[in-house]
């Protein structure tokens, strides 16, 4: 069983049977160890989020496969130690926020939750809508919402789909801090991101350009600015 927390092997895939048809992520290969803060880049289509999704279970590959600790992705295994933040996160229509917050911890075991859910809202500036539906919130709001509900669960690894658009500077300053006590109790950290500041906060820099990788590396060694742009 990997060592690593994360394992690609020829992962890939392909949304069209067309033969002559690019793929949105041609294969790579690739190992993330435990504990990493990994920043995901590229332009909008370059399949950051096809990879995210991949790893997470939610999309199945054309070819290759990837691990979570060992574990197949998919499995029970792997998603009980998956958090992924979707970058359109979606809601139970009937359920309140604090409902959601209680469903999502249960579901993993979390006996103890309310206390946890209370600070993330509080921590979120989400406190005086407990008990309202978060389907019914603006675009920033549902960002925090669904920023709640990625932390109030376990997990070993997160997977972190542009957690900063549509978040005011307060909630930006919050979901940092999530992120640096997540990383300080040995989770592992893949967000993907355009915010340029996050970037020289992670250990390591992956660069995607119309699917492929372009860069594996340490972020200073990197024009991350040029990395981001399309061309």
């Amino acid at each position: 069983m990997s060592g690593a927390a994360l394992s690609l092997r020829l992962l890939t895939k392909t949304y069209t049977d067309e033969p002559d048809a690019r793929p949105a992520l041609s294969p790579i290969d690739l190992e993330v160890p435990p504990g990493q803060r990994v920043a995901l880049v590229g332009h909008n289509g370059s399949g950051k989020t096809t990879l995210l999704r991949m790893v997470a279970g939610l999309l199945e590959p054309s070819g290759g496969d990837a691990t979570v600790h060992g574990h197949a992705r998919g499995t029970i295994e792997a998603r009980a130690a998956v958090s992924y933040l979707s970058d359109h996160p979606t809601f139970y229509d009937d359920l309140s926020l604090r409902e959601h917050l209680e469903y999502v911890a249960r579901l993993h075991g979390v006996e103890d939750w309310s206390a946890r859910a209370d600070d993330l809202m509080d921590r979120m500036g989400l406190a005086g809508r407990a008990d309202q539906l978060p389907g019914t919130f603006s675009r920033g709001l549902r960002q925090k919402a669904a920023i709640t509900l990625a932390f109030v669960r376990p997990f070993r690894v997160l997977l972190v789909d542009e957690p900063f658009v549509g978040l005011d500077s307060g909630g930006k300053a919050a979901l940092l801090a999530l992120l640096d006590e997540a990383s300080r109790t040995g989770a592992t950290l893949v967000v993907a991101t355009h915010e340029l500041s996050f970037v020289h906060r992670v250990d390591r820099l992956l660069a995607l350009s119309d699917g492929e990788l372009r860069f594996d590396g340490a972020p200073g060694d990197a024009d991350v600015d040029a990395l981001v742009r399309p061309g």
